[in-house]
């Protein structure tokens, strides 16, 4: 019989949606050959099972955990929202969140058996999706937003920040779980981005018959609002739109965010 590593099982249950002991078993029956044994778990009667990971999981919940200095968030995939508002499946993807917070990302592995279970009764495509950890800078704050809706979490964000409080990177959670900025600060935005909409934008204008003296400030004007649509510290904050979230801020600053979104 060949050999096998922890790694092929894996990668057979993701290709099949099957348990942890089957994928040992068709592994075994097989000489470790994974095409063979793929067919092998349709021909013992789970064929159902492995076609399910064929099936799309856009759907699912997000949770957010804590320990200490650190937050996480884990999202947790499924087909249907009905599957993904079901009381298992928001409790397994709050028990992950708070795992990976207090353990780190590999953390999730220990509810292995768990998922494999809910893939069973569930008869759905379930899947882990992103897992995020953050921890505070030093002398820093960390916080979080967590957007629910019909009991599941389905929009989360979690802030770090250098200087401020953990009441302010709350509301920069807050914040962005709305404006979903993809980036902290005109810097962080790829300059080779920047030179092809600073392009786009000249073109349009010289389109629509500007004159010539005035593109330079059409230009920036245009990119400034371009720029409010992905750069944190230059949209207005959601809750005092005569700020922005730079002006808020102070002496604060982002160190670092994410946001996951279901079905984003």
């Amino acid at each position: 019989m060949s050999a096998f590593s922890a790694k092929d099982v894996q990668k057979l249950r993701q290709l099949t949606g099957v348990g942890m002991l089957d994928a040992k078993r068709a592994l075994e029956a097989n000489d470790g050959d994974m095409d063979t044994a793929v067919t092998w778990l349709r021909e013992q009667g789970l064929a159902s099972q492995a076609k399910r990971a064929d099936r799309e999981a856009s759907e699912g919940a997000v949770a957010v955990g804590r320990a200490g200095n650190a937050v996480s968030i884990v999202q947790l995939r499924s087909e249907t929202d009905f599957v993904a508002k079901s009381p298992e499946f928001v409790a397994l993807v709050a028990e992950l969140a708070d795992l990976v917070a207090a353990e780190g990302g590999e953390a999730v592995e220990k509810r292995a058996a768990r998922l494999d279970d809910m893939r069973v009764t569930l008869k759905e495509n379930i899947s882990i999706g992103q897992v995020v950890r953050i921890e505070a800078p030093a002398g820093g704050a960390v916080d979080s937003y967590l957007h629910l809706q019909a009991g599941r979490g389905v929009n989360a964000v979690v802030v770090a920040l250098d200087g401020g409080t953990a009441d302010l990177a709350h509301d920069v959670a807050a914040h962005i779980a709305f404006a979903r900025p993809s980036y902290v600060s005109r810097g962080d935005v790829p300059e080779a981005e920047v030179a092809a909409e600073r392009e786009t934008v000249e073109r349009i204008a010289r389109n629509e018959g500007k004159p010539e003296a005035a593109l330079p400030k059409i230009v920036e004007g245009r990119l400034g609002g371009w720029y409010k649509e992905r750069v944190l510290l230059d949209q207005p904050f959601v809750k005092d739109e005569k700020r922005t979230v730079a002006q808020l801020l102070g002496d604060a600053r982002v160190t670092e965010f994410a946001q996951v979104v279901v079905g984003g």
